[in-house]
Parts: C-alpha cells; structure tokens; sequence
C-alpha cells in the first residue's frame, strides 16, 4: 500500500503526507541513507526534506537528485539570520543537493518573536529567500519552528509574510494543553485563509529523555524521546492525519523508525480510537518542557 497525498496548499503539488526528514540522515553513512532513501521512495513518499545544518543530509540526498528529482518534492531549510550569511548558505545547499532549485526554502526553527523579529527585519533572510525565489533558486518560501511557542509565533508571521507553509508542532499531547490548542486551531485557520500548506512535527514524540547516564537511556538520534512501539506509533500518525486540513507529516529523525511510521500510515485509526490509545500512555509529555537548543 502507497502513502496518501494532500495538496500542499496553493502551491498545489499533491504530496505524499508522510514527509522524508533528512534530520534522520545527519550522522549516518552512505549505505544506511541510502537505504532509507530507497524504502521511503518504495512506499510512495513523494516530499524529501533537509536543512543545512542536518550533518551530511544534503550530501545523501545528492546522490540520489540525478535519478529522482524530477519524481520528488524537494525542500530545504536556512536557519541564519541576516541576509548575506543565509544567501550563502541558500548556495551552498544547491550545490550539496547538486540541483538548480529547491520547490521550498524554509526559515528554520524561528520559534520565538524576537527571533521573528530578525528573520522579517530589514537584513533579515526572509529578503535572500525572497531573492532567491525571484531568480528562479526557490520555488517557495516556508518558515518552520520548535516549542510552546511555535503556533502563535507562525501565525504572526502569516501577518507579515504570505508564507506558503507552514510547519509546526501538533500531537495529541500537545493539543490537552488548552492554550497550547488554541494558538494552533487559530494558526490552522490562519492557513487555510491564506490556502497554505500546514505540515507538523512531533508526531511520535514521547517525552523529554529521562534523566540520567544519556548513553544508556538514549538509543535514539533524536533530541527527545520517541514512541517505538507499533500501537502507540499508529496512534500517534492516525490522530495527527485525522486533520484533514494538516498536509503532512515529518517522519522521525531517526531512520530506524522509520518503518514504524510507513507501517502507521498504512493502517488508521479513528480520532476518538487513536486518543483513547494515546491517553494511556505511560511516560507522555510536552518534548518542548526541555529543549538543548
């Protein structure tokens, strides 16, 4: 069974709605990239999306452009600040990914409204992806971003900036938060006002990792904790993609997972079934109470 497709917003591209995340790929060689490169790309997934900063992410899926890149979505993510530094990198990303243009160049992790302030500021690197569009580099321009925050952030720079996307934290935990729930219902209708495309991360998340010797209690790539048992991994994707209004969904970045979330998308559940599952979790919370970054 290949994965659904939602349209992604107004730029109108029917994308799978599990997204390769290329975090999955920062620290991982050649053979292991390109193994989870070739299972995602098996199962139907269509959007393959890095960031600069994720290790040799860029580089992996490089390789892959000469063979794929006219069947792919392919975005990518800036996460500095002032304008000349993020067109450089804007460059330089091109030239790992060995491609002419991106279809979406996302500002990375803006999480906060100072740092809104600076990425939308006079110098900021909303005007490189703005240059960058206008010579043909990027197809779109999208803003991503982490934390408590992140919902009310992104819809005060839906005011500012008719972003095409728009990708943020949603999971079930998330949404007990009642605040919490009502910055992303107000993003989420913000969106699909401007017909942009609404993507969210999280989905699996657990918790924080538990305190203690992080050799031992870590066996993840990822910053927080992840769900690795296959009930509660088809809970978590069913509810999440049970917002019809919500494109798509970030894969793990921890490629060992992946299959987890391909085996999940495959097999849904209802709402009310998924949350019932999810509400007894043991060990559920918020990743954003601690974030090392």
């Amino acid at each position: 069974m290949r994965v659904e497709y939602r349209r992604l917003g107004r730029i109108g591209r029917e994308n799978s709605v599990l997204v390769f995340g290329g975090a999955g790929l920062s620290e991982v060689g050649e053979s292991e990239a390109d193994r989870a490169i070739q299972q995602a790309l098996e199962a139907g997934v269509t959007h393959f999306d890095t960031a600069a900063d994720y290790g040799d992410s860029e580089l992996h899926y490089g390789r892959w452009m000469p063979d794929i890149r006219e069947e792919i979505f392919l975005s990518t993510k800036t996460g500095l600040r002032e304008k000349e530094s993020a067109r450089r990198q804007i460059e330089a990303s091109l030239e790992r990914l060995r491609v002419d243009k991106v279809d979406l160049l996302q500002l990375h992790a803006v999480g906060d409204l100072e740092d809104l302030d600076r990425v939308t500021g006079a110098g900021g690197c909303l005007e490189a992806a703005i240059e960058a569009r206008n010579e043909g580099l990027v197809g779109a321009i999208g803003i991503t971003g982490h934390g408590h925050e992140a919902p009310a952030v992104h819809l005060e720079a839906l005011r500012r900036y008719p972003f095409e996307t728009v990708l943020t934290p949603w999971n079930y935990i998330l949404s007990t938060d009642e605040g919490y729930r009502a910055d992303f219902e107000a993003l989420a209708e913000e969106i699909e006002h401007q017909d942009a495309g609404l993507m969210t991360i999280k989905t699996i998340s657990r918790r924080n990792w538990p305190a203690g010797d992080p050799t031992g209690d870590q066996k993840y790539a990822t910053w927080y904790e992840p769900f690795d048992e296959q009930r509660y991994v088809d809970a978590a994707v069913s509810w999440v993609l049970s917002y019809e209004e919500i494109t798509g969904i970030a894969v793990v970045g921890d490629v060992s997972l992946m299959p987890l979330m391909l085996e999940a998308e495959g097999r849904r559940m209802s709402r009310e079934e998924a949350a019932e599952v999810l509400s007894g979790a043991p060990n559920y919370s918020s990743p954003f109470i601690s974030m090392p970054f």
